[in-house]
């Protein structure tokens, strides 16, 4: 009989290889077509200034091949911030195909000014839908 890996961290749910918790990639173990997801709970650790105009206030979160954002595959959300409240939920997912040994990795693109914090109970997944 064997164990189940122990999650790194309390409250952390690990199923199959791939996902590195330390580095947030998850490496694709076989090429294929991967739905990923990603929940982000983001705090704003300071309120907007009066003047700031609405404008440049919106948060992209993007889940990207091997860091390149720029590159066609990618998935992106695109949430406005409200001037209302410093904390707020953004999500994205899709599908991706993915070579063996290419990771995928999410990023948050913050044009808002603000320092934002990602806070814990955010998540990130991958399945292999088909090859």
């Amino acid at each position: 009989s064997h164990s189940l890996p122990q999650p790194e961290r309390e409250g952390t749910f690990h199923r199959g290889p791939g996902l590195n918790l330390t580095s947030g990639q998850y490496t694709a173990p076989i090429a294929g077509y991967y739905t990923f997801s990603s929940t982000l709970h983001i705090v704003r650790r300071e309120p907007r200034r009066k003047g700031q105009g609405c404008r440049g206030s919106r948060l992209r979160v993007l889940i990207c091949v091997q860091s390149r954002c720029q590159h066609n595959s990618h998935l992106e959300t695109i949430s406005r911030l409200e001037s209302s409240g410093d904390r707020f939920t953004i999500s994205v997912t899709g599908t991706l195909y993915l070579q063996a040994g290419q990771y995928a990795s999410v990023f948050v693109d913050n044009t808002a000014g603000s320092p934002l914090t990602v806070q814990s109970g955010s998540d990130f997944s991958a399945i292999l839908l088909g090859v």
